[in-house]
Parts: C-alpha cells; sequence; structure tokens
C-alpha cells in the first residue's frame, strides 16, 4: 500500500501518525512539508479529497495566524490560500494520503482508518495506549 505524509517532526501528533503508519509495516512516503511544501493546486487537491475547509485546514497554535489577522472573516478564499502557501506552517498536520483516502489525521488515531491491521502494540509518545499486542484498538476516535 502506497502511503504519503505530509509531516513536521516538530510535532507529537505527527510523530504519533508516523509511528502508527509504520506499525503496520508499510515505509510511507514522508514528506517534511515545511522544507517541501505543496503546490497550491496539490494542497487544493488534498483539502477536497480529505472534505475540509480551507479554514479547517489552517493551523492557529504555534503560526503566525494572529499575527497575519487570518481570523478576519472577510479574507477571501485567495487571500488565505496565499497565506498558507507562503506560510507552510498555517497547513495543519499530519496529512495522510492513502489508496482508501486522505485525512487530516488529528488526533493520530484517525490514521487507523487508512491502514491495514496493526502488527503489535503501539503507544503514543505519552504512554497512551491504543493499539493492544493482539493488534485491537484501545482509542476510539
Amino acid at each position: 500500500m502506497d502511503v504519503v505524509i505530509y509531516h513536521n517532526p516538530a510535532c507529537g501528533t505527527s510523530r504519533n501518525t508516523l509511528g502508527l503508519i509504520r506499525n503496520t509495516g508499510i515505509e510511507p512516503h514522508v514528506i517534511e512539508y515545511l522544507k517541501c511544501p505543496p503546490s497550491r493546486a496539490m494542497l487544493e487537491q488534498l483539502m477536497v479529497r480529505a472534505g475540509l475547509t480551507l479554514r479547517q485546514l489552517i493551523r492557529e497554535k504555534g503560526t503566525p495566524y494572529h499575527e497575519l489577522k487570518l481570523d478576519d472573516p472577510e479574507l477571501s478564499y485567495d487571500q488565505l490560500m496565499d497565506a498558507v502557501t507562503a506560510h507552510p506552517i498555517l497547513i495543519n498536520r499530519p496529512l495522510v494520503v492513502t489508496p482508501k483516502g486522505v485525512r487530516l489525521c488529528r488526533p493520530s488515531e484517525t490514521v487507523l482508518d487508512l491502514l491495514p491491521p496493526q502488527r503489535g502494540e503501539f503507544r503514543k509518545e505519552n504512554g497512551e495506549l491504543v493499539v493492544t499486542a493482539t493488534g485491537r484498538r484501545m482509542a476510539t476516535v
């Protein structure tokens, strides 16, 4: 199965999602979007396939969201998209692409719906059990 993750290694949710993907035995294509941001056209495609609005795709925490006054409801789609493409840190993460679909995987367990069964126990970095040793899913999304 071909899997792509738009990943930020500084983000715990992104690292947990990557861990869940790897726990299936799949080595995904990892795109560190801060180093290699998606084009505007690709970002729009991902957003549509994930069923997100542009505002849902924009991350506020730890970004220049407020500094750029992106909370202004009068901003047009193009103005918002221009800001996101100029500042890729504004892209919410992680976005995961599989043959089963595209999802914004927040919380990280969201990725389980896109993957084959897990191959063993998986705990988040905070120690929370997500999948048991027998592959049973503990957390609900």
